[in-house]
């Protein structure tokens, strides 16, 4: 969990797919990522500490039920779809996911406490790291190919694109934390070198698995996020943790442009919104917001409060908080970064058809009583 922009930025671009039946192409998204584009697989993974699945969260989103998504309403992702015509992939782990759903709207493997690494997040005891995403991928394919044929299916997955976001937790639940032994096996140099390594596998995997067309998207300045912040001496952002978001960030564009050149009919691309978020953070006044260093929902002086609960307060005004909890955006901040992402990116309407509607914006007034969403299961 975290507010690695790249996910939130992270999952911004989709996935292009043709109907079984060979008409008019529709596009939409399959999504690799953490914390920041989770919709739901972690509520169904029983044993995981990374969790979304009490109040208050998605307190702002369609019917305030906990649904999965650690923020108070809607991921950058959702936004961006909404605003660009794209339907909302559902969480693979969903109990309701169909062949027919896939091919109508794609899926989402994003886990919260996920990463790069295998070894990442370890003390959530369950997630999905982009290795098993990448698994998981393939029982998807299964799944169509057994639906529609290989020669479809193959036609089905070629033309789609890809969204790989994630990267932050490598580093702030993992390398940064002394409780692992990446913190200490590695300098900072050998460690990008490391989540490179990895993540040159897992896109040369994907490639051979059909992706051509796929957009990893870079870090935000993690280093400013609120846990990050009480954790320093001063309460300001960390300025090493941010260094090492940019020093990802700059090999990432290198290992992109390098396997673009090098992978057959590959366009990998990569997707940096570092100062997006960043002026966002550092000028939160120019954007609307009075709070950009604490969470919203919170135990009031008690800090850091690693996750949302019923009995954490919640801000007077949500859509004044940057930041929803110690780790992630608020669904103010989301539309925010999200509407500046689609200018930067240049992202065009893509369907024709009207986007599903975009849950309400957050009201400024405090909840009153919690309500419990179901138990997950397996």
């Amino acid at each position: 969990m975290k507010f690695d922009v790249a996910l939130a930025i992270w999952v911004v671009v989709a996935v292009l797919g043709v109907t079984i039946d060979g008409g008019e192409c529709k596009i939409v998204q399959f999504i690799f990522g953490d914390s920041l584009s989770d919709v739901g697989n972690n509520m169904y993974l029983s044993r995981s500490l990374a969790q979304a699945s009490l109040p208050w969260y998605g307190i702002d989103f369609g019917n305030g039920l906990p649904n999965g998504r650690f923020t108070n309403g809607r991921t950058v992702a959702d936004i961006i779809g909404d605003n660009t015509g794209l339907p909302r992939p559902p969480a693979f782990l969903s109990p309701s996911l169909t062949e027919d759903l896939i091919l109508e709207n794609g899926v989402n493997y994003a886990s919260g406490g996920g990463g790069i690494l295998n070894e990442t997040g370890g003390y959530f005891i369950q997630r999905l790291s982009l290795n098993k995403q990448i698994e998981l991928f393939q029982g998807t394919q299964q799944m169509i190919i057994s639906k529609i044929g290989k020669e479809k299916s193959d036609e089905f997955f070629k033309e789609s694109q890809y969204v790989v976001a994630l990267g932050s937790n490598d580093f702030i639940n993992n390398y940064l934390m002394p409780v692992y032994s990446d913190s200490w096996k590695y300098n900072d140099q050998s460690f990008i070198d490391y989540l490179m390594e990895t993540l040159e596998g897992q896109l040369r995997k994907l490639h051979s698995f059909g992706a051509r067309k796929l957009m990893v998207f870079g870090l935000g300045p993690m280093g400013c996020i609120p846990l990050q912040r009480v954790l320093s001496t001063t309460g300001n952002c960390q300025e090493k943790t941010n260094k090492l978001a940019i020093a990802f960030n700059t090999a990432a564009s290198k290992l992109l442009d390098n396997l673009s050149t090098k992978l057959v009919n590959a366009s990998f691309k990569f997707g940096e919104a570092y100062d997006v978020v960043n002026d966002v953070i550092s000028n939160p006044n120019k954007y609307g917001f009075d709070n950009a260093d604490s969470p919203c929902c919170s135990f009031g002086q008690i800090r850091p409060a690693l996750t949302c609960l019923p009995a954490s307060t919640l801000c007077e005004d949500r859509s004044k908080y940057v930041f929803w909890d110690e780790y992630h955006p608020s669904d103010s901040a989301n539309e925010l970064i999200a509407n500046e992402l689609i200018k930067k990116f240049g992202f065009g309407r893509v369907n024709a058809t009207n986007a599903p509607p975009a849950s309400a914006a957050p009201s400024p007034v405090t909840a009153s009583s919690p309500a419990i969403a179901p138990s997950p299961v397996g």
